[in-house]
């Protein structure tokens, strides 16, 4: 027997139970190792019956006085009764219709019970115990169950298990990690996380298996990025440069210059760029890989043409926006800029993708039609993932498959927590830009009560008649029996009428055709429309400096990241902006502690990576990163909220290691190789941890 046999065949399981296991998602000898314990029992401490606590869970050792006596109370309600005593005090015993436990107990010998103690009648009483022999007193695990799993039966299993193939788990780590970090070697923290001596030892062992999983899944996604096929190095052109910087009518910041200046390191070096750059609302992303492009496109290739970058965003109408400035800022240095969508009339779409595939076209800028099957690309040198989590991780794989080993710029505004920018995106380089242009002011966040609106509606009108402009987000686009919440529909009916009658009010929302949006959003652009009622499609890709007033109703409604992302909607100029949460506490399920938690963090931080932190701890890492689709964020043990400095531990010791030994082919490495084609908790599969 060894860790990859079928679970079926371990003594005690069988074809019926091991379906049940597969529950679990214990499938081999080796997954039930990987399960392991969630808490643990203590049967260590063990207190005489008089001075036992009440109402909570201990453990007592007594001598049962005679043996349990059957009381039938109604069909199918049996009741077994007995009187235990440590000879100092005694204790009644109750056992709820199970022969086979009442069975167990012999008069005159000394058990362990554990369960809650009461009194009843002057009397201690303990209702429902667990039983064991008297010298069995140590912390019981208690493992994630599933019906017709119990956590004895896996307590059983799991030693079957450790007693076949325990000295078969091999060591990987250095011998200097282990002693630096005092952790236990691979097979006693197995051990000790199924049978701890004390809880110290379960904290120890878990600590080494967390570690187990960090290391892995740090050292298998930069496997990957080292193991790709070279690309090629590109030198680091200036007068194109020297030219744009020229041409700008502004000073680029310093952590602006400083994540050019990475990229553009990155851009020079045989391994292809591999970055994720982030960056809070209106930081100035865009322009960084405007000039990450320019070091593609300005150098020849070997077939004597330009390089080509792709600039891939998730919505219509940030592609756009990102196209009309590319060639705002780009086109007069003489770069050529196309911008493709899935709804490009054919003949005009004939007529890109040749030119296109002809090398005519710099840069192209689109959603996601830049990975159709159609589209081909002379030589594309770049690609960037705009909004990176709004892609799945096949969607990001067909566009880099478009050209030969591109290099990838990753863009979020929507900040990752270091924790999991470290986890998810391990094999990844990192920028950030924390602080926003010069003049930008921090936009004022207010909370008002839903019965409060008129106030803000006051504020609001204030603000238009001294010219500027303002948004009113809605939760949804018309009205819902089922939810009890305004829509942006009947409120843009509502607010143009009654509200803002001298003002004009416009709508726009996911519903609309592509070029209705697109006309209305330009509108709001140039001032034609006050006051512009939404959803949160403009959550994304609508730069309006003159607004400076956002209005979210029902804003419990909407995650710290949608909330993050539509207040980042205004203060994009000059003025001072303001965003008013409006909420409701007594309609429409009224206010979760989730909601109350999501307004507070709102109300106190500006900084998106702070805001970020704490979406992290609500929602878990899947959604923030755009992960869920990967398939392989399953850490079993390591929390990386948690174990964040393990975390940066077990990443400095990856890039130490491959530091020396990139090929791990020193023989106190080759395990490392062999253990992440294992299944956990000993490795990662391989394959799927390319994003």
């Amino acid at each position: 027997m060894n860790l990859q046999t079928s679970i079926q065949y371990l003594k005690g399981v069988g074809e019926k139970r091991a379906a049940l296991l597969r529950r679990l998602d214990i499938r081999t000898v080796g997954d039930l190792l990987a399960h392991v314990p969630r808490a643990y029992e203590d049967w260590q401490t063990v207190y005489p019956i008089a001075d036992a606590p009440l109402g909570v869970l201990c453990c007592v050792r007594a001598i049962v006085g005679h043996a349990p006596v059957e009381h039938m109370l109604r069909a199918g309600m049996t009741l077994y009764k007995a009187r235990v005593t440590d000879g100092a005090a005694t204790m009644n015993i109750t056992i709820f219709n199970s022969a086979y436990a009442a069975e167990k107990l012999k008069e005159g010998k000394e058990y362990l019970f554990y369960g809650r103690i009461s009194h009843s009648n002057q009397a201690a009483e303990m209702t429902s115990p667990q039983i064991a022999n008297a010298d069995e007193n140590r912390l019981r695990p208690v493992y994630p169950l599933t019906e017709g799993i119990s956590s004895r039966m896996l307590e059983t299993l799991v030693g079957r298990a450790m007693e076949f193939t325990l000295s078969q788990v091999k060591e990987f780590l250095p011998e200097n990690i282990l002693r630096e970090y005092d952790l236990p070697a691979r097979q006693e923290a197995l051990r000790l996380i199924h049978l701890p001596n004390s809880i110290q030892d379960s904290q120890k062992a878990r600590r080494r298996l967390a570690f187990n999983e960090l290391f892995l899944l740090q050292m298998g996604l930069r496997l990957l990025r080292t193991g790709k096929e070279e690309g090629r190095a590109l030198p680091l052109p200036s007068h194109a440069l020297d030219d744009y910087y020229a041409k700008l009518t502004f000073e680029l910041t310093g952590a602006q210059m400083r994540a050019v200046n990475e990229a553009a390191e990155d851009i020079s070096r045989e391994t292809p760029m591999r970055r994720l750059l982030q960056g809070d609302v209106g930081s100035g992303k865009t322009l960084v890989s405007f000039l990450a492009a320019l070091r593609t496109i300005d150098t020849p290739s070997l077939e004597g043409t330009g390089g080509q970058a792709a600039i891939m965003a998730p919505t219509e109408l940030l592609a756009r926006q990102h196209a009309e400035n590319a060639a705002l800022l780009l086109e007069p240095l003489g770069l050529k800029i196309a911008y493709l969508t899935g709804n490009i009339k054919t003949a005009g779409r004939k007529d890109l993708l040749n030119h296109l595939a002809s090398g005519e076209v710099d840069i192209v800028v689109g959603t996601h039609a830049l990975f159709s099957k159609d589209v081909k690309y002379i030589n594309l040198r770049l690609v960037v993932v705009d909004e990176q989590h709004r892609f799945g991780v096949m969607q990001r794989s067909l566009i880099m498959a478009k050209g030969d080993n591109p290099h990838l710029l990753m863009m979020s505004a929507t900040p990752i927590p270091r924790t999991l920018a470290l986890t998810v995106f391990g094999d990844m380089d990192v920028s950030v830009i924390p602080d926003m242009p010069p003049g930008r002011k921090p936009v004022i966040t207010h909370l008002a009560r839903e019965t409060g609106e008129d106030r803000v509606y006051d504020f609001v009108r204030n603000k238009l008649k001294a010219g500027g402009q303002a948004y009113f987000v809605y939760p949804l686009i018309e009205n819902s029996d089922e939810l009890n919440l305004k829509d942006a529909v009947s409120m843009a009916q509502r607010l143009e009428k009654k509200v803002f009658p001298d003002f004009t009010v416009a709508l726009v929302h996911s519903k609309l055709d592509d070029e209705e949006k697109r006309q209305t959003m330009e509108r709001f652009r140039r001032g034609e429309i006050t006051v512009l009622v939404a959803t949160s499609v403009v959550e994304v890709g609508v730069d309006v400096p003159n607004a400076s007033c956002m209005v979210i109703e029902h804003a419990e409604r909407f995650g710290l990241s949608a909330l993050h992302q539509l207040r980042g909607r205004v203060g994009r100029g000059q003025d001072q902006a303001y965003c008013f949460l409006v909420y409701s506490d007594g309609q429409a399920g009224g206010l979760t502690e989730d909601g109350k938690t999501r307004l507070k963090v709102m109300l106190e931080n500006n900084d998106g990576f702070v805001i970020a932190e704490e979406d992290l701890k609500l929602r878990g890492p899947g959604q923030i990163a755009g992960i869920e689709q990967s398939g392989y964020f399953n850490l079993g043990i390591a929390n990386p909220i948690r174990d964040v400095e393990t975390l940066a531990r077990a990443r400095t010791d990856v890039f130490s290691i491959l530091e020396h030994d990139p090929d791990l082919i020193l023989e106190s490495h080759r395990i490392i190789t062999r253990v992440l084609q294992e299944a956990p908790p000993f490795g990662i599969p391989y394959e799927e941890v390319a994003l």
